[in-house]
């Protein structure tokens, strides 16, 4: 998952995308315990990428937060 492609996303968005990526993560982990996971790297990636999720989505509520003190002191 590209992280320009996420940037283009709202809040909600991204936070809809974080819930199906655990839910994914859940899986695969279920997956793994069960010993039918082919590939143990895409557990890597998924964390990856809902760590990718979440650093976004903290940028833009500070960067939201900052525009709404902006606005309040002028």
């Amino acid at each position: 998952m590209k992280t320009a492609d996420l940037r283009l996303l709202s809040i909600d968005e991204l936070n809809a995308k974080e819930t199906d990526l655990r839910k994914e993560l859940f899986n695969l982990r279920l997956l793994l315990s069960k010993g039918e996971l082919q590939n143990n790297m895409t557990i890597k990636a998924v964390r990856k990428d809902i760590a990718r999720i979440l650093t976004i989505i903290t940028e833009k509520e500070a960067s939201e937060g900052a525009a709404a003190r902006g606005k309040a002191n002028a």
